[in-house]
Order: C-alpha cells, then sequence, then structure tokens
C-alpha cells in the first residue's frame, strides 16, 4: 500500500476467536503460558490441531513445568464457547490426543547461551522478520485491518456479556473491510463483509442490525457514511461453524496476526512459540521499533526488516523502508537500529527488553495475542511508545 498521490480501495479480513484456525492458536498459546508461568525457561513449539471433537496437541516442549496438557486445551475452548454437545466440538466432551516431546539437542545447543558455536543465545531459526507502523490511525495500525479486528471483537464481547440479547450468535466467525485510500489516507469506509455462525432460528435481519450497530461504535465517525455496502452471512446460512465446519491449524492466519497484507511478512508464524523463536520475538521487537519511528514524527509510514542465521545472535541484516514518507534519512535510521544502543536486536536483549518470558508478572499473556492481533492493542509490551525521546535526540 505505497501508493502515496493515489485513489484506490485496500481490504483487510480477521477472524475472531472462534474461528477453528484462531481454536488452535489459542490453545498452543495456553500451553506456552502454562509452561512460562511455571517455568521461564521454558522451551515450546506447540502446534494444535482442531476438528470435529477432536484437539491433536504435537510439538516439541522442553519444560521443569509440571502442566496438565489436556486440562489447559479444555479451558482454552470452554473459555471461547464452544461447551455445547450439540454443534460437533465441545471442551467437555472432545477426544485430546497428545503427541509432544522435547526439543531438538542440536538446537537447544544454538539457543541456549554458553553452548554450541556461539557463547551468546542465538537465534532460534534462521529467516526474515517485519514489523510494520502507520499514523493513519491512533493506534498506528493500518485501518482496514484494525476495524476488521475491532468488528469481530466486539461481537464476541456481546456474545460473552449479554448471552441473553445475543444467544443466536455462536463463536465462530469472520469479518472483512474495504476503505477507500486517498493520498495514501483512508478516507471512508466502503465495504463490510462479517460471516457469524448463528443459532438455526437466528434471522438474517437480526444479525444484519447488529453487524452495523457494531460497525457504528468501533469505527469512527468520520469514515462512516450512508452508503456503506454490507454483506452478512453472504452464503445466506451458517449453522455448522468452527473446528466442526473446519480443520484449525496453528499458525495458518499470519497476514491476520499481522498487518492484513500491508507491507511484508517474513511467512513465520508467531502461536505456539517461546520468545527463543525469532520468528515471534523478533516480530514484536520490528513492530515497536517501526512505532516508535512513527510516534517520534521521523516518518509517517515504517517497515523494518531483520534477519537472522539459527544459532547467530546478531542480525545478518537490518532494513528499514518509509514508503518515502521520512523526515530524516532512512539511512540514519538505519545506522541508529545497527549500533543496538537503543533498541538490542539480539535474541535475549528482546527477550529482556520486552519481557518476554515473564508476561504474567505483566498482567498480559500470550494467549491473548492469539485472537484480534497481535499489534495495536496496548496491552503488550511491543505496543510501548517509550523509545520516542531517544531516537527524536539520536537523529534529530
Amino acid at each position: 500500500m505505497s501508493k502515496i498521490n493515489s485513489k484506490h480501495v485496500f481490504t483487510s479480513e480477521s477472524v475472531s476467536e472462534g474461528h477453528p484456525d484462531k481454536v488452535a492458536d489459542q490453545i498452543s498459546d495456553a500451553v506456552l503460558d502454562a509452561c512460562l508461568a511455571q517455568d521461564p525457561d521454558s522451551r515450546v513449539a506447540c502446534e494444535t490441531l482442531t476438528t470435529t471433537d477432536l484437539i491433536v496437541l504435537s510439538g516439541e516442549i522442553t519444560t521443569r513445568a509440571s502442566v496438565n496438557w489436556e486440562e489447559v486445551a479444555r479451558k482454552a475452548v470452554a473459555d471461547i464457547g464452544y461447551v455445547s454437545d450439540d454443534i460437533g466440538f465441545s471442551a467437555s466432551s472432545c477426544k485430546v490426543f497428545l503427541a509432544l516431546h522435547p526439543q531438538s539437542p542440536d538446537i537447544s545447543q544454538g539457543v541456549t547461551e554458553g553452548m554450541g558455536a556461539f557463547l551468546e543465545q542465538g537465534a532460534g531459526d534462521q529467516g526474515m522478520m517485519f514489523g510494520y507502523a502507520s499514523n493513519e490511525t491512533p493506534e498506528l495500525m493500518p485501518a482496514p485491518i484494525l476495524y476488521a479486528h475491532r468488528i469481530v471483537e466486539r461481537l464476541a464481547e456481546l456474545r460473552h456479556t449479554q448471552a441473553d440479547a445475543y444467544s443466536f450468535l455462536r463463536p465462530d466467525s469472520k469479518s472483512q473491510v474495504s476503505f477507500l485510500y486517498e493520498n495514501g489516507r483512508p478516507v471512508r469506509l466502503e465495504t463490510v463483509v462479517v460471516s457469524h455462525q448463528h443459532t438455526p432460528q437466528m434471522k438474517d435481519e437480526q444479525l444484519r442490525a447488529l453487524v452495523k450497530q457494531v460497525v457504528g461504535e468501533v469505527v469512527p465517525e468520520k469514515f462512516l457514511h450512508n452508503d456503506i455496502v454490507y454483506y452478512c452471512n453472504p452464503t445466506g446460512r451458517f449453522v455448522v461453524g468452527g473446528p466442526n465446519g473446519d480443520t484449525g491449524l496453528t499458525g495458518r492466519k499470519i497476514i491476520v496476526d499481522s498487518y492484513g497484507g500491508v507491507g511484508s511478512h517474513g511467512g513465520g508464524a508467531f502461536s505456539g512459540k517461546d520468545p527463543s523463536k525469532v520468528d515471534r520475538s523478533a516480530a514484536y521487537m520490528c513492530r515497536y521499533i517501526a512505532k516508535n519511528v512513527v510516534a517520534a514524527g521521523l516518518a509517517g509510514k515504517c517497515e523494518i526488516q531483520v534477519a537472522y542465521a539459527i544459532g547467530v545472535a546478531r542480525p545478518l541484516s537490518v532494513n528499514v523502508d518509509t514508503y518515502g514518507t521520512a523526515k530524516v534519512p532512512e539511512k540514519a535510521i538505519q545506522d541508529v537500529l545497527e549500533k543496538g544502543e537503543i533498541f538490542d536486536l539480539r535474541p535475549a536483549g528482546i527477550i529482556k527488553s520486552l519481557g518476554l518470558k515473564t508476561p504474567g508478572k505483566a498482567g498480559w499473556s500470550y494467549r491473548q495475542t492469539a485472537a484480534y492481533g497481535h499489534f495495536g492493542r496496548d496491552l503488550f509490551p511491543w505496543e510501548q511508545t517509550d523509545k520516542v525521546a531517544a531516537l527524536k535526540s539520536a537523529l534529530c
């Protein structure tokens, strides 16, 4: 979305906590939270599959924690709202299969300080990670993905808190919003698509009225008008849903999790991975950097890319792209980042500066990241803008 002097429509989608892939993500992150709560040095790479009345947990976990994996999975499912035995997936009646084993010692030695070919803690894998920020919303997020998240999040909130009034809603849902951009800025909400699982008794007009109400609540008035096009359950029916309607897998919603298709993506998923995996921790750090650059007024848009080699601490490269909006030379920003004095891009430095081993102590959890976006919500440490002064001092 680099068309600065243009008029175009851009679309992003989100999915709710009850979407089968998001159920899988939340279970995987609930397992991670349970391990870190007892052992902050846990190594976790937990993959989850969900389908009709079945959960499969697989992957690599090395931890001193004592965790009832099945109990953790069932609680996550119950919290989402899958508690009825008549819709094909229920926390109390589904089967839970376990296929977990310890982390490979070959990987472990590369990410443990003092072991492997290098003394410093190295990256948990090779790859490139991106972070993005834009001043088009107060959250410094692209408008399409931000408000796509807000729509399904608000619908879920109503389902949980006003169950009697909205008893026709079931947990699975998806949203999609299209914004008109002029000269690089969102100016108008064009289209809203919401598909929401429902009871057989629900009438189409009930959902349509509710979606319009929610859009009015979560989208700023300046984007609203009388000609927004709404598509609500456009197939005409969405009774069968959740893992009963579609198999869910951890890590299958990486664009929903990030920036809705704006900017670049390195391809690595987030959920179920402890912070030694730079797919997750470095992506969080890149968002932290990009957000602070934009918050400091150094650019209107900013994308940060870093790349790592497995077992090596320092990034192989750092790249800055401001899409032509920089107020200072991009090379100057890159030079500051490569020095590592404001942002430590080594895995151990990322983990320490963002508190990624002990989320519970700071009042957040990895499971909270697993629905409605990993970015754009102030409860996470990588959303802080506490480096603005340091960046201004170094660059202005």
